[in-house]
């Protein structure tokens, strides 16, 4: 993530806190009513890494929930994904950010987590939608489908697939420049597995880049230019860039919130997750921080420029939270 889009969230987001401090000052009758999740008595520490897709999510959490506990420490980092996961596995985190759900498979992140005896659960917290972006002057790509898009993207079109009108005869006879996500990125992971059928299987002679910024720049820069980011992303670039429709077979779909909230922008719309540990669920200011972060996930979401869950996937997270929390009672009760 770029700095200019941390700063960009940022101000969102300390626009937020202000509000909330205010609200705080003005009323703390819920900090202690299982309301906002959080006590003032509450202390310890909780370190959260992984994806840096869902680190303004969980900063802003942090940063509300310290505004009524500020005895709780919680740093958030940003070792990607797949990065998060081999910490959080390894028992050096309390709690993962996740862009992707956590690999089942033989191989994957669950059984690691297993083999080393880390429990956790999986809370959705937000969604987000990827854009395909090409440039202002691209007046020919107002629709591609996924077919379309694999066969820019497939390892096979390495060094092979370089002009628009390899694409589909009608394109124009223009150079074709790829930006995207690099590979150790969970952009990257979920961005191949839905265009190109199998994670991590790409073309690599694009510009791979964490920095969205260089995307940004190079396809405005591009006639022939097209890339691949967040949808918030889009949303803060629309001057620059133009947004393509993706068609997986049901018609041409565009990227809003909408549309990813309610799932019919396909392949390309994901859920947010937060992946905290059993250990952590079992302290109090865990429990505490985790509840306040789904109770308060729509305007967490909205602040930091993503798209909030719909009211069922909402419910579904609360009632999951409660479940954990009362669980969490009762061990420690016993």
């Amino acid at each position: 993530m770029t700095q200019r889009r941390r700063a960009l969230r940022w101000i969102a987001l300390s626009t937020l806190l202000v509000v909330v401090f205010a609200a705080c000052s003005e009323d703390k009758s819920d900090a202690g009513d299982g309301g906002s999740g959080a006590s003032s008595d509450l202390s310890g520490e909780i370190v959260v890494d992984g994806s840096s897709t869902v680190a303004p999510l969980t900063s802003a959490a942090a940063e509300m929930f310290r505004a009524e506990n500020p005895d709780v420490q919680i740093a958030v980092g940003t070792s990607g994904t797949g990065g998060g996961f081999q910490k959080f596995c390894a028992g050096e985190t309390d709690m993962s950010n996740a862009s992707r759900p956590i690999k089942d498979d033989d191989e994957g992140e669950g059984p690691a987590c297993d083999t080393a005896g880390i429990k956790y659960e999986e809370i959705q917290v937000a969604n987000d939608g990827l854009a395909i972006v090409v440039n202002l002057e691209n007046d020919w790509a107002e629709c591609l489908t996924v077919e379309q898009l694999k066969k820019m993207w497939e390892p096979a079109a390495q060094d092979t697939v370089t002009n628009w009108n390899q694409i589909d005869p009608s394109f124009p006879d223009e150079a074709l420049t790829l930006y995207g996500a690099g590979t150790s990125s969970g952009t990257f992971d979920y961005f191949t597995d839905a265009i190109n059928g199998e994670e991590g299987a790409s073309r690599s002679d694009y510009t791979q880049t964490e920095d969205d910024n260089t995307t940004v720049q190079g396809v405005s820069n591009g006639k022939g230019a097209l890339g691949y980011f967040g949808l918030s992303y889009y949303e803060e670039n629309q001057d620059k860039l133009k947004v393509v429709q993706v068609d997986d077979g049901d018609g041409c779909v565009e990227p809003t919130t909408e549309t990813v909230q309610n799932g019919t922008y396909k392949p390309l719309s994901r859920p947010l997750f937060i992946y905290p540990n059993d250990a952590l669920l079992a302290r109090p200011e865990g429990i505490a921080f985790v509840k306040f972060y789904v109770d308060n996930e729509d305007t967490i979401a909205k602040s930091a420029l993503y798209v909030p869950l719909t009211d069922e996937q909402k419910q579904e997270s609360i009632s999951e939270v409660e479940a954990l929390a009362q669980s969490s009672k009762t061990t420690s009760s016993s």
